[in-house]
């Protein structure tokens, strides 16, 4: 509320400041019954502002006719007439608590008002010590150009300017990342006392590469290495494998799950939909049959009988490597001797899922998979305490998804193109954001599409529909039709975001993309351009062109990430980690990256000297992680 201006210079749609007079007292304006209005004018020499009061008679019969006040809010002209509808007012005096200032908004309850938090706020504020314990050091703050925590607290409700209110948010938002950053690691050092299972590297994995009928790439062999370093480690692994679509993560689970099987111990993968689970145990049987080693697939969907008999082999490790959905850590299943977790698509699992299953084993190693990446520098911040393997190349045979976006003009084309795609003996998705109409026309739901597409464009064709909550049996029916090639055209929602893996389909079409944020479009988009043939994906919109653009230019998704951060901000990177409840009050992915930088160069030197926090000067630090992490349900930061 700090930008003044004269009312003679006011114009439609501005949010100001105005000093002014009073010069008509509160005047009722006739309006509808249930209403009341009151019209007061003020002037400042310039010209006339009226004010309108919509049922607050008290406060515009509290301005005094020739006195001086402060007035905010938002102008409009009609008629030549300048008004300005429930402003805030203040009497006008040397040190006004509202006006001519940055004043802080509070999110609100019944029965407060700004002016109640902001009253409170500012007496918390006079009763703040200057002595308040400092959790970072004098010597980090001199180095990074933070001010002290008693300014920030300060400034952050009641900035003396611009640049006062940016000094604190960086330094709070310094602060915040830092407590992350260390407490991640210590989870991270809090392992290394455990005693892991040996898994080496078997002779059989060469026969095993030699059975999968292609080479892997570069960055999978890197990533096994380092998975394979850690396998036969003193310590459990705790490794995250991330990188885009069709990079070959299963391939690298493959691998160690089946060496861990040759040390004598069994694996398990969970993955977060039955489709997934699906495809992964048939892949899995199919590789692994031949080499003796028996695959079970565990959902809550088997029968009663066949889930008594899995469970059977799982307790008695006939089963030495099971797939399955959440199923895999409910409390009745029992591994004779597990010695390998796997959890693919990690960012669809809560942190207390992930250690259920690992509580599954004595120590097992853990191993998770993303298909969402994100930038190597916030991957250290987030994933901190787990060691990180990126695969940042995809198979020679995979072939750039072409992205075209496309408006109702081009419908007729696009449908014209899925004839033609059929006629070439290819497959089709198309994409929708809903299930059911919700009474939104510009909304296209499956079923709605999948019934004009299977009556009216496309009766000669095969239209199969598939979304999340079909009974289990219709949906495999409906994902081994497509498999099959006896449905053309697969109408969906975004279940087959993962685990449909259909090379013969090249063609992808999303309704209302703009609903969709860029990394799952990208996603989308990777259910294509799985085989030999060149593949294209449709992006329907009317609306936001400019961001959907960065999807026709790149398949990278390093890239798609970046960008969606920078839209989005932070919050599907929580939803990915979810560690906790970890929503940061101030730090924001998109705007606070170089701060990102400055912590991960601060934590690490002040590791380096004192591990454990144990010096005088980072007592108050080692507290401030502790509180952090107990405040997000993490207690299990323990210091030596």
């Amino acid at each position: 509320r700090s930008q003044f201006s004269s009312i003679g210079l006011l114009k439609d749609g501005d949010k100001v400041s105005v000093d002014a007079v009073v010069t008509t007292p509160a005047t009722p304006l006739p309006v509808r019954k249930g209403l009341q209005m009151h019209q007061v004018t003020v002037s400042d020499g310039t010209g006339n502002l009226n004010l309108i009061f919509f049922n607050n008679p008290f406060a515009a019969k509290r301005l005094c006719r020739g006195e001086r006040y402060f007035f905010y809010g938002k102008v409009s002209v009609m008629g030549g007439r300048k008004r300005m509808t429930n402003p805030i007012c203040e009497p006008s005096v040397d040190d006004p608590k509202q006006s001519g200032r940055i004043v802080p908004l509070y999110p609100l309850t019944a029965g407060l008002s700004q002016w109640n938090l902001q009253s409170a706020a500012r007496e918390a504020l006079e009763r703040l010590d200057e002595a308040i314990p400092d959790p970072l050091p004098s010597a980090l703050r001199q180095t990074y150009s933070l001010p002290r925590l008693h300014f920030a607290l300060q400034n952050i409700h009641f900035p003396e300017n611009a640049d006062s209110l940016n000094r604190a948010r960086r330094r709070l938002v310094f602060e915040e990342l830092l407590f992350l950053k260390i407490g991640l690691s210590q989870l991270k050092k809090g392992r290394r006392g455990e005693t892991a299972v040996r898994i080496p590297k078997t002779p059989r994995l060469k026969a095993l590469a030699d059975a999968l009928g292609f080479t892997l790439t570069g960055a999978q062999k890197r990533a096994l290495s380092e998975v394979f370093a850690d396998l036969n480690g003193s310590m459990p692994m705790n490794r995250l494998v991330q990188g885009d679509v069709g990079c070959g993560k299963t391939v690298v689970a493959l691998f160690a799950m089946f060496a861990a099987v040759e040390a004598g111990y069994q694996s398990v993968m969970m993955a977060p939909t039955e489709i997934l689970a699906q495809q992964h145990a048939e892949f899995f049987e199919k590789t692994l049959t031949p080499f003796g080693i028996r695959t079970v697939l565990l959902t809550g969907h088997r029968t009663a009988a066949e889930k008594r008999a899995i469970l059977k082999e799982i307790a008695e490790g006939t089963a030495q490597i099971v797939i399955g959905t959440h199923a895999v850590i409910q409390e009745e299943v029992t591994y004779q001797n597990l010695g390998l977790v796997v959890t693919d698509e990690q960012h669809r699992f809560g942190v207390a899922q992930r250690a259920a299953l690992t509580q599954k084993g004595a120590e097992p190693h853990t191993l998770v998979m993303s298909a969402t990446p994100i930038p190597r520098t916030l991957a250290l911040l987030l994933y901190g305490d787990l060691d990180l393997s990126v695969i940042d190349e995809l198979p020679p045979n995979r072939k750039p998804v072409r992205t075209i976006l496309a408006d109702e003009t081009l419908r007729d084309r696009v449908w014209g193109f899925v004839n033609k795609t059929v006629s070439q003996g290819q497959q089709v998705y198309i994409v929708c954001p809903m299930v059911d109409e919700n009474g939104a026309e510009d909304v296209k739901s499956a079923k709605a599409l999948h019934e004009r597409l299977s009556r009216e464009v496309f009766p000669n064709l095969k239209v199969g529909l598939l979304y999340g909550k079909q009974k289990s049996a219709e949906k495999q029916e409906q994902i081994r039709a497509f498999s099959a090639g006896e449905t053309e055209v697969l109408v969906s929602t975004t279940v087959v975001e993962v685990g449909v893996n259909v090379p013969n389909a090249t063609l992808m079409i999303i309704e209302n993309a703009e609903r969709f944020g860029l990394s799952q479009l990208h996603q989308l988009r990777g259910r294509v351009g799985r085989g030999a043939d060149e593949s294209f994906c449709v992006l329907f919109s009317e609306q936001a062109r400019d961001r959907l653009q960065v999807l026709a230019d790149t398949n990278d998704g390093f890239k798609v990430s970046e960008r969606d951060l920078e839209l989005r901000g932070p919050g599907d990177f929580f939803g990915t980690r979810q560690h906790g409840a970890m929503e940061f009050k101030l730090a924001d992915l998109s705007l606070d990256r170089k701060v990102f930088d400055q912590v991960l160069e601060a934590e690490k030197a002040i590791l380096a000297r004192d591990p454990d926090l144990r010096l005088p000067e980072h007592r108050a630090l080692r507290q401030g992680v502790i509180d952090a992490f107990a405040k997000m349900g993490q207690n299990q930061i323990v210091f030596n």
